[in-house]
Parts: structure tokens; sequence; C-alpha cells
């Protein structure tokens, strides 16, 4: 029997622990997982993606069926190419499913074979992203119970520069 990939992709600008919740769920649920880092053209993020994946790889260190890697280009493509029969998305809040689904219709058109998972992250991350994560960080926010030690560092060291 082949074995499950998904594909996890996202712009992880940074890692919170609700990415982290769900890539956990992702690992029960698939043999392996791809945390794809995708590099949006569209959006100027804070880290670069070299920070991004080292902060990835150092968050799931001891998920031994999940790796990190970053793709341009259509996540289809992207996934076909990983050999992943899935992709997988986070839903926090009825707000992000009409985005996601319409995303989901559209892979699904390109590629009818891939399929999309939708995963809820434990309700205490619910309400959980970057942009939150960094806005409390540029305004001398305590964030220490969103983001692991070591990407809160990496905040501190990169938005708190004098």
């Amino acid at each position: 029997m082949p074995k499950k990939i998904a594909i996890y992709p996202g712009s992880f600008d940074p890692i919170t622990y609700g990415h982290i919740d769900i890539i956990k769920r992702a690992s029960m649920l698939f043999d392996e997982v791809v945390v794809a880092v995708a590099r949006n053209l569209g959006k100027t993020p804070l880290f670069s993606e070299a920070e991004r994946v080292a902060m990835i790889r150092e968050a799931i260190r001891e998920l031994p069926t999940v790796s990190v890697d970053s793709f341009q280009g259509l996540l289809v493509d992207y996934a076909r190419s990983m050999g992943a029969q899935a992709v997988i998305r986070g839903l926090r809040a009825v707000s992000d499913f009409e985005y996601e689904l319409q995303m989901a219709l559209v892979n699904r058109k390109l590629d009818e074979h891939m399929i999309t998972v939708f995963l809820m992250p434990h309700e205490k991350y619910s309400y959980l992203n970057s942009s939150i994560v960094k806005e409390l960080v540029r305004f001398n926010g305590d964030v220490s119970s969103f983001v692991p030690p070591h990407v809160e560092e990496n905040l501190l060291q990169k938005m708190r520069k004098p």
C-alpha cells in the first residue's frame, strides 16, 4: 500500500502553536506530512523563507513523520511532485471557510484526485494567527502562549530593534 502523504501549505510568518496543533493532528492521519512554506509573491513576509523553514523545523523536530520544504507556483503541481494525495488546511472559524472552500474547489478542478482535508485546531488556538502575533509583539505584548520560545526570540530580535 502506498504511503499516505499530505502537504500543509502556508506562509507560516511565523509558525504558531495553532499551526503546530494542525501539524500534530495531520501526522496522526497521514504516514508523512510535508509542511510547505509558500513563496507568495503577493505578500511581504517578516521572516525570510530560510528563517521560516528553520523555525518550523525546530518546532516540529520531535515529529519524525513531518518534514519541511518550500515551494513556488501552483500547490497542486507541488503536491503532485511530492507524491501527495491530500492538502491540509486549518479552519479556525467560519470566516476561514469560504476562502478555503474556494481554494479547495479550484485545486480539485486543477487535479480531481487531490483531496483537501480541513482540520480544526484546539479551541484554545481558534482565534490565533500570525498577524495577531506580530501585532502583539509590535506593541510589546506577551506572545509566549502563542508561539514556541525560539519563535518568540526571533520575533523579538526582528521587531524590537532599537
